[in-house]
């Protein structure tokens, strides 16, 4: 392609709005250009990189036996009605009626399409495993779309599903997909982390995340600074604090005045109270329609995700002070767990606590009195705890539960996601097959996903320097760039015509300079876009010498006419930076 004849609208300046390093760069180097909030065009130069992504993501996926299929975007709600996620997705799910009044949505994904799939057309074990997968658009209303093609409100996904008789077929699925994610993620040169995550709306038991460590990111990744630790902020452990206070003698429960007491920084301050660690935080939570107390150390903040794998449900909301006071008589700032029970408090449907408090005496609490508290509280003796379970927040510096070194915090930027989705999908809407003695059998599911536009992202973000975008050469629009300096220049335009011509006849993908710009603007805006390799046509063709420029690193050479045309398409073969 001719640099003359192709679009590429570059940009001098940084755009005012523009957040992430991609952003800009992405914007300035031509590449995409914003339509409104969350959504953007995509011109020639990145359409060029999508397509390299996914043909980058559908060879791994081939090579694992998964088949490709393309599903509509468009959705009868009733798909969604089956698993209960058309209310679950909440407001981040686009919704529509057609002219006949039926219910339609835009799919933030295809769990619900492609398990019906398998409900109609897989009936026996000897059909099993399987592996579909798709790249399609996905819709999702984000409330603050932002950073460019981060976070958007349509884009490209790969997703796959696999689907096996039972747990252990799944745990090869999952096995064959967590390793061919690191072959596409370590094919285009990404420093990825495995985190353990959360599985969140889509439901299941076990997910892993891969991310890039980025100033742009939106998670915090939790890592170990001596062993192999990663987890995402919402999944993470460490290893349980210091508990002292076991060891005292239990005392008398004692009941005390804390006029004007309402947060646990007032107890701290408040003669008699007691230090944050030595509190019981009481929270009220409606947990799918019903009141559950949480219970935390003072010290402590709930981690929400892990209350929501652990009360299975994605229903969550804190409960208002209306509803406080019915079912304890009591606002927030006064409130506990001492002697309440379902027969007591009827509004009050369980007690969960964190595994901090198990064991613990001598706390302090709320006296569901409003400017009284206990004392001398013992969990075991005086509250009714239905289950202990991690619920709170690591804090960066505590000691990794695997090693017992600190932990540290990241940001970290999402570029793939896996799921075990076990029978959720299955059940909910009778996906079965029948197994080798004839019985009926619910499909054991996995969900794997890859944002095509947020991985060209990422790659941004991890590869650039001063002057650009510095892409991998297996998917970089161009592989190289024939920059002529005197397109007047009957030798000069001899010389790089030839090199274009028998580059493309070898098969590689370049583009010729021809544009009559002084030789500044043409290198700066070469390296804008991040062509891997350069070749300068210029005065020292009369010496027979060309200069090649090798984009990571900056790396300039003299070598001899001649010879550029077999360096090149040795390079270019390889897909990988010499």
């Amino acid at each position: 392609m001719r640099w003359s004849k192709l679009f590429i609208p570059t940009l001098k300046e940084d755009p005012a709005h523009a957040e992430s390093i991609s952003h800009k760069l992405l914007l300035r180097g031509g590449y995409i250009r914003p339509l409104g909030a969350g959504i953007y065009n995509l011109l020639p130069l990145a359409y060029r990189v999508r397509l390299k992504v996914i043909q980058a993501i559908r060879k791994e996926m081939a090579a694992i036996s998964a088949q490709e299929f393309l599903l509509p975007a468009l959705h009868p709600a009733e798909i969604w009605q089956e698993t209960g996620r058309l209310e679950t997705m909440g407001e981040i799910m686009f919704t529509l009626k057609d002219r006949k009044g039926a219910s339609l949505v835009l799919g933030t994904t295809h769990e619900e399409v492609f398990t019906a799939i398998s409900r109609d057309g897989l009936q026996s074990y000897k059909q099993l495993p399987q592996i579909w997968y798709q790249f399609q658009t996905k819709f999702r209303d984000e409330l603050r779309p932002k950073a460019g093609l981060l976070r958007v409100r349509e884009f490209t996904m790969k997703d796959s599903y696999s689907f096996d008789l039972d747990f252990d077929g799944l745990d090869i699925s999952f096995e064959a997909h967590r390793k061919a994610y690191c072959n596409i993620f370590a094919g285009l040169g990404l420093p990825y982390l495995m985190v353990e995550a959360s599985s969140g709306a889509m439901g299941g038991s076990q997910s892993v995340e891969f991310m890039v460590l980025s100033d742009s990111g939106e998670d915090l990744i939790v890592t170990c600074s001596s062993c192999n630790y990663a987890a995402n902020l919402e999944k993470a452990i460490a290893e349980g604090s210091d508990k002292a206070n076991l060891n005292i003698a239990e005392k008398e429960l004692e009941k005390f005045d804390t006029p004007q007491v309402r947060t646990i920084d007032d107890l701290v301050r408040f003669e008699g109270g007691a230090e944050a660690h030595r509190q019981v935080k009481t929270l009220v939570y409606s947990v799918t329609g019903q009141l559950k107390l949480i219970l935390l150390r003072g010290d402590h903040e709930l981690n929400l995700s892990k209350l929501m794998e652990v009360t299975g449900s994605s229903d969550l909301r804190p409960a208002t002070e209306g509803e406080i006071a019915k079912a304890l008589g009591a606002h927030p700032g006064s409130l506990g767990a001492v002697a309440v029970t379902t027969a007591a408090h009827p509004a009050i449907s369980g007690v969960i606590a964190d595994l901090e408090l198990e064991g613990a005496v001598d706390m302090v609490t709320g006296a569901n009195h409003d400017d009284f508290h206990y004392r001398h509280v013992s969990l075991a003796r005086d509250m009714q705890v239905e289950s202990y379970a991690d619920l709170r927040t690591v804090k960066e510096g505590e000691p990794c539960a695997k090693c017992g070194a600190a932990l540290k915090f990241s940001k970290g930027l999402e570029i793939g996601h896996i799921f075990k989705l076990g029978l959720k999908y299955s059940l909910s809407m009778g996906a079965n097959v029948l197994d080798s003695s004839g019985e009926k059998r619910p499909l054991v599911m996995g969900s794997y996903g890859i944002g095509v536009e947020r991985l060209m992202a990422a790659c941004v973000e991890t590869s650039n320097d001063e002057k650009g975008i510095v892409w991998h050469p297996l998917i970089a629009p161009y592989e190289v760039v024939i920059t002529l300096t005197d397109v007047r220049d009957a030798t000069m335009i001899e010389y790089a015509e030839g090199l274009y011509n028998n580059l493309q006849k070898a098969g590689v993908e370049v583009l010729l300079d021809d544009r009559d710009e002084r030789a500044g603007i043409k290198f700066a805006e070469s390296e804008l876009i991040g062509i891997p390799y350069r070749v300068t046509v210029g005065k020292k063709l009369k010496d027979a010498k060309v200069e090649f420029l090798t984009r990571r690193g900056r790396q300039q050479e003299e070598i001899a006419a001649p010879e550029a045309l077999e360096k090149l398409i040795a390079l270019c073969r390889t897909k990988e930076y010499a």
